[in-house]
């Protein structure tokens, strides 16, 4: 027998361990995110405005409710909540279009003279840009219907509507939910940049029937909505998913996450035309004239354009981006109208 102290069998305790996964693959890249989501990212942050959606989602998941330093107010992503902090008297409101106090408001709107002011300046606008080589539907289109349609119901000459029908001239004249144009210009932006980068989505709406194209318009809503955040204030302490939101605090409503929330909508990241659970937090659900506006916006945007371009499309080689964070549309829609 050896003088030797016995050793047992030399074992490499590295081998044992899981293989380390390669940097840039999606394992390294998840347990980085695992390592990193000590704090909650924020939708300040630098690089968040070209895909907010990354961050709704680690929010939903693991932080739905937290205090956001840079934002300065706790912040609430999950449907349920943003949902009902938007109609609950607990907070304090802003005003959005289609909220219960707009019923009160708007009495006497004749919406078959909505809808003929819509058709007629959606055609008008398609005409003027028809026989270009090339259109910028933002800047040339969704950048006046909305105001074309206010001056229209209210009597202002063409020539003036830009000057008049802006800001607080614009609500002076057709009340408060009407005169928040830039809204209506932003979803409808977002709007036709989701039909145009689809071509079974151009087949489907070129002659569709005006459910099937409120159909997309609530979809565009809801996946990529204009406004993507606004701002409350709690009256008292209110309990919501997470933990409780002190009284006086400020909170910021993620429109943007809600309206991809899986529990509330299936496969929320994908654009389903014939979804069977729709919905969308844009705009209330309440009787308004800005709501109806914007819907008759979009129905007559797809059939005056269409109409004046049936072969309409991209430029070549643009794809429509959006940017912004409190509200998100496409800056510029470059286009063909003739093929």
């Amino acid at each position: 027998m050896s003088d030797e102290p016995y050793r047992p069998p030399w074992r490499d305790h590295w081998a044992a361990l899981p293989a380390m996964a390669s940097a840039g693959s999606p394992a390294a890249t998840a347990a980085a995110d695992r390592t990193a989501r000590r704090v909650a990212p924020s939708p300040l942050e630098p690089g968040t405005s070209r895909d907010p959606y990354r961050t709704y989602r680690v929010l939903r998941e693991e932080f739905p409710l937290t205090h956001d330093p840079l934002l300065r107010a706790w912040v609430l992503s999950r449907y349920a909540d943003v949902a009902s902090a938007l109609t609950d008297a607990r907070f304090t409101h802003g005003h959005r279009p289609g909220d219960p106090p707009c019923a009160d408001t708007h009495t006497d709107v004749d919406e078959a003279e909505l809808r003929e002011v819509a058709e007629r300046t959606a055609f008008v606008l398609a005409r003027r840009i028809a026989d270009r080589p090339q259109a910028d539907l933002v800047a040339d289109f969704c950048h006046w219907l909305p105001a074309g349609t206010v001056a229209a119901a209210v009597g202002v000459p063409y020539r003036d509507m830009m000057r008049l029908v802006r800001g607080r001239a614009a609500s002076a004249l057709a009340g408060q939910c009407t005169g928040q144009i830039a809204v209506r210009e932003k979803a409808l932006a977002g709007f036709l940049a989701d039909v145009l980068t689809d071509p079974d989505l151009v087949a489907a709406l070129r002659d569709a029937p005006s459910g099937l194209v409120a159909r997309a318009w609530t979809e565009s809503l809801r996946r990529e909505p204009p406004v993507q955040m606004v701002m409350r204030r709690a009256r008292g302490d209110i309990r919501v998913t997470g933990g409780t939101i002190p009284a006086g605090a400020p909170v910021a409503l993620l429109i943007g996450a809600a309206g991809r929330d899986p529990e509330r909508f299936r496969d929320p990241d994908r654009y389903d035309l014939l979804r069977d659970d729709p919905g969308q937090l844009t705009f209330g659900s309440g009787y308004c004239p800005a709501v109806t506006l914007a819907a008759l916006e979009a129905e007559y945007a797809v059939r005056a354009l269409f109409g004046a371009m049936p072969r309409l499309r991209l430029a070549d080689g643009f794809r429509p981006e959006r940017t912004g964070l409190v509200t998100r549309a496409p800056r510029s829609l470059l286009v063909r109208p003739a093929g």
